[in-house]
């Protein structure tokens, strides 16, 4: 508990969940009003630790200063992250004013930490040859980190360091809030003739929402993923297709519908994008481009944007191809002579399904979620050498699960994975850290890592579990792997334990590469089990899936090449006249082979680059993407030698080499370890197919 050090300012602090440090966080405790006196409270120890790590008489040591300062602002990250946590997956409009309100005040602080001038004069006096290799690694980071935020900046232009750091976070907030409305605020009523041809347990929950809502006759549809995206692969009804393809693809924008342009994003995007060029100018740098990668493996934006050009060269007749494909099966068996931008998803699982004989739909049932997680513990058991177990902890939402990861009995780390889609609840998949592995530097004892799993998968229906599309399965293994890199780190400085400190391109590398053994068929036997019999996905199906794995993979990799160069390119050159729109048009001439009409919106509710961290960074799925393919080559290569590409050496050296270290070595370094050579981008082209573009 930290509440001891402020029950003078508030005899209610000792009740706040917030400041409650002895276990895990009391999520279902937390209300709005808990927010800003725990917070104020976190801050202010923050402060006094602060002040009292940069007084003059204060010796430049690391552990000294880990107990005096580390510990404060570690207890303020992982209480914010609380409330950050739950604005994300249990969005009300009370915690979102609370949130709001605490935001600038903790961002400030923030700010003002990483740019403190006294600070950063402590750690550029510790004896590096005092510290172990670990130590002065984080050291170096730290010195970076310093240099990056502004602590060499000198007074007015320090200030308005400061007041574009608050100001952004401010707009990115806004961004995120107006994308979930957006998508929120949206809903048809389809009619039973709409709905034809959408798959059964999508049919059963749009029932259940209609009725809900009083409309016991129709289908409520919305524009969360597990509903839009089966509407657009499988309903018959073309009309029906563009109505939500207009909904979705101008969310958040000037081309909503009526009242939905409350949302609208575009001049949040246009001051984002014009604070981040002047806070590179700040710093010293030609763009926010080169700030953006100067702690990443990439060396260059030039570097970034060949990178790129070559993939969509090596794409390009791969999706050429897969587009006349397209259109001559739509002329030929579906009447459409002329497809229109809400008919290429239809068309494209039309096309699978004749040419593979399978659907998604097929997949689907040997899929159920509890049969997946099983199969992935046992697969993650397997080849790293833990067990992972059911666990109990306080959760935010009935349908959130706890659990915990042992090795010999020993307690590794803890997660909470909460699967469903939800209203109030952002969009997309992803993996955040509760708290990271430490050694505490007050007490000595050490300090497990926790981490959230976080999907939006669509709930079960007529009493079955949910059950899980291949993609769904994939997504799971992709955010599993990004929580296995937080929480088998063996590092005791929090700094660079588990994925802290690793370089923003190569933080997919664990989570691409663990999606890899969702094409593998002795993995997927372990994965699978069919909702009503409990076989195994069959050896046919499996054949048809990998026989389709490269379906249409030339038009996927130009659609990300084409976000990934946009994303470089608004940080490197800028939209011109400020307009993003027109840029996209620009990069779209250059990659794309399909277009979306003149009204589409797809930068306003990019949130990855807008909200998210990866601004002048997107690039960084693809650059890993290299790694991952080529560090699962590892385990390819020991199938073929011993037979089961589920290889506990391979997944034991794995998981020393590249999980263990976290950030405490450069990423490269720890490929190479594992490796033992430089990464090839063969592995990565000879899984797209793409080997005869070369």
């Amino acid at each position: 508990m930290l509440a001891d050090m402020n029950t003078r300012l508030d005899p209610n602090l000792l009740d706040n969940p917030l400041l409650d440090f002895g276990g895990l966080p009391r999520f279902d405790a937390v209300q709005p009003q808990h927010v800003a006196p725990a917070m104020e409270a976190l801050l202010h120890a923050a402060e006094a630790a602060l002040a009292q790590a940069t007084a003059p008489d204060f010796a430049p040591d690391w552990q000294q200063l880990a107990r005096t300062l580390d510990v404060a602002t570690e207890r303020l990250g992982r209480a914010w992250g609380v409330v950050s946590h739950l604005n994300a997956v249990a969005d009300t409009p009370e915690l979102r004013a609370a949130y709001n309100a605490l935001l600038p005040r903790v961002t400030e602080f923030w700010t003002r930490l990483g740019s403190d001038e006294a600070l950063y004069a402590k750690y550029k006096a510790l004896d590096d040859h005092a510290l172990d290799a670990v130590q002065r690694r984080a050291r170096a980071l730290a010195l970076q980190g310093f240099v990056l935020g502004g602590a060499e900046l000198q007074g007015a232009a320090k200030e308005r360091f400061a007041a574009i750091q608050e100001r952004q976070a401010e707009l990115a907030q806004k961004f995120s809030e107006n994308a979930l409305d957006a998508t929120d605020a949206w809903t048809y009523d389809a009619t039973e003739d709409e709905v034809a041809g959408l798959p059964p347990d999508v049919r059963a929950s749009a029932r259940a929402a209609a009725q809900a809502a009083g409309q016991p006759q129709r289908y409520r549809l919305g524009l969360k993923l597990p509903v839009y995206l089966p509407v657009m692969q499988f309903a018959h009804h073309r009309g029906l297709r563009e109505r939500l393809y207009r909904a979705y693809g101008t969310r958040a924008s000037d081309q909503a519908e009526g009242e939905l342009r409350r949302y609208d994003n575009t001049a949040l995007m246009r001051e984002l994008l014009e604070l981040r060029t002047e806070e590179a100018r700040l710093l010293g740098f030609a763009s926010f481009a080169h700030l953006s990668l100067k702690p990443k493996m990439a060396e260059s934006p030039e570097q970034v944007i060949a990178f790129l050009r070559d993939l969509a060269r090596r794409a390009r007749p791969h999706a050429e191809r897969d587009v006349a494909d397209m259109r001559a099966y739509a002329a030929s068996e579906l009447g459409l002579g002329d497809p229109q931008p809400w008919d290429w998803t239809y068309i494209a699982e039309r096309l699978r399904e004749a040419r593979y004989a399978y659907s998604e739909q097929e997949v689907k049932p040997y899929f159920p979620l509890p049969r997946v997680l099983q199969g992935l513990f046992d697969l993650v058991g397997r080849l790293f050498e833990l067990r992972i177990v059911p666990d109990q902890a306080p959760v935010w939402h009935p349908s959130v699960r706890v659990f915990r990861l042992e090795r010999d009995g020993e307690l590794i780390g803890q997660f909470y994975l909460d699967p469903s889609a939800r209203s109030g609840k952002r969009g997309g998949a992803w993996m955040d850290d509760v708290r990271s592995r430490w050694r505490r530097p007050d007490d000595g004892r050490l300090q497990t890592p926790v981490a959230h799993l976080v999907c939006n998968f669509s709930d079960g229906a007529d009493g079955r579990p949910p059950l899980l599309t291949h993609d769904d399965v994939t997504t799971l293994l992709h955010e599993f792997g990004h929580g296995l890199h937080h929480l088998l780190t063996r590092i005791d400085e929090h700094d660079v334990a588990g994925i802290n400190g690793v370089e923003w391109d190569a933080v997919e590398l664990p989570s691409q590469f663990l999606e890899n053994f969702g094409w593998d068929y002795e993995a997927l036997q372990g994965l699978s089990g069919h909702v009503d019999t409990g076989a195994a996905l069959p050896r046919s199906l499996f054949d048809k899936m990998l026989a389709a794995r490269n379906y249409q993979s030339g038009l996927q990799l130009l659609r990300q090449v084409e976000y990934a160069l946009l994303d470089m390119r608004l940080h490197l050159e800028g939209a011109p006249d400020g307009d993003v729109m027109a840029l996209l048009e620009q990069v779209r001439d250059e990659v794309a082979v399909l277009r979306p009409p003149a009204w589409h919106r797809m930068p306003h509710t990019f949130s990855h680059i807008f909200a998210g961290g990866y601004a002048a960074g997107y690039y960084s799925y693809l650059w890993a993407e290299v790694l991952s393919a080529d560090a699962f080559a590892a385990f390819e290569e020991a199938a073929a030698e011993r037979g089961s590409v589920l290889d506990v050496p391979t997944g034991r050296r794995f998981r020393q080499e590249i999980l263990e270290v976290g950030g405490s070595r450069p990423a490269l370094e720890s490929f190479r370890a594992f490796r033992g050579r430089d990464p090839s981008i063969d592995a990565l082209l000879r899984h797209k197919g793409l080997q005869a573009a070369c």
